[in-house]
Order: structure tokens, then C-alpha cells, then sequence
């Protein structure tokens, strides 16, 4: 068993290690040049109201649907996406697409026919 000391001089011993690679790192002309662009890159975008996610899709296309398949959180705020949800009312034919319980013909429907009625007429239901 390791001793707390041993353990904080093996662990001191460590952060040294990486403070001096880390020094190293940053003296580099090749790290100063990419800290730069990516200064010049953020104040471009804050000038023109765009996002990371933006300039991606506007330099490749395909990189909208290649990080959606993956992304279960939304980037705007970090909360997980709803699902969508289409209703069929059985009665009327009417589609609605939603991915929110407050939608107002859901919300009517829910009222006239009961939750539990209404919930059994999701016909599809996807992320």
C-alpha cells in the first residue's frame, strides 16, 4: 500500500513533468500561428453572428448530417432533443407532427378524448 506522501511526491514529480511540456508546447511558432487563426477565426464570427457549427457546414456539407446522427444533446443549450411525435386522430384523419406536449391541437385533442386515448394514436415516433 502507497503512502499519501509518496503518492503526492509521485504525483508532484508528474505535474512538474507537465508544466515543462506544456512550456515547451507553447513556445512553438506552430502553436503561436494556430492560437492566432483561431483568434482572428472567433472575432470573424462573432463579427458576422456565426457559430463553429456554421463555418463547419458552410466548409463541408456533409458535416451537418455526420454530427447529427451522433449528437443526442442540442448544441444551442445542451439539452437532450425531443423526439417527434405524429399523431393520427383516428376520428378526423388530421396529422400533427410534434416534438412538445403543449401543442395546441394535441392539447385540445387530450381534452376532448383523454391522455391515455391520445397517446395510443402516435403513429410514429422518432429522434
Amino acid at each position: 500500500m502507497e503512502s499519501v506522501l509518496s503518492d503526492y511526491i509521485k504525483k508532484e514529480k508528474m505535474l512538474k513533468q507537465l508544466q515543462e511540456e506544456l512550456n515547451a508546447l507553447g513556445n512553438t511558432s506552430e502553436l503561436k500561428k494556430e492560437l492566432e487563426f483561431k483568434e482572428k477565426l472567433q472575432v470573424l464570427m462573432t463579427e458576422h453572428g456565426k457559430l463553429a457549427r456554421d463555418v463547419c457546414e458552410m466548409l463541408d456539407p456533409s458535416y451537418r448530417f455526420t454530427s447529427v446522427k451522433g449528437a443526442k444533446a442540442s448544441i444551442a443549450d445542451g439539452r437532450k432533443k425531443r423526439p417527434l411525435k405524429v399523431y393520427k386522430n383516428p376520428n378526423t384523419g388530421q396529422v400533427v407532427e410534434t416534438r412538445g406536449g403543449n401543442h395546441k391541437v394535441i392539447q385540445e385533442w387530450k381534452a376532448k378524448f383523454g391522455n391515455e386515448e391520445v397517446v395510443g394514436w402516435v403513429v410514429e415516433e422518432t429522434v
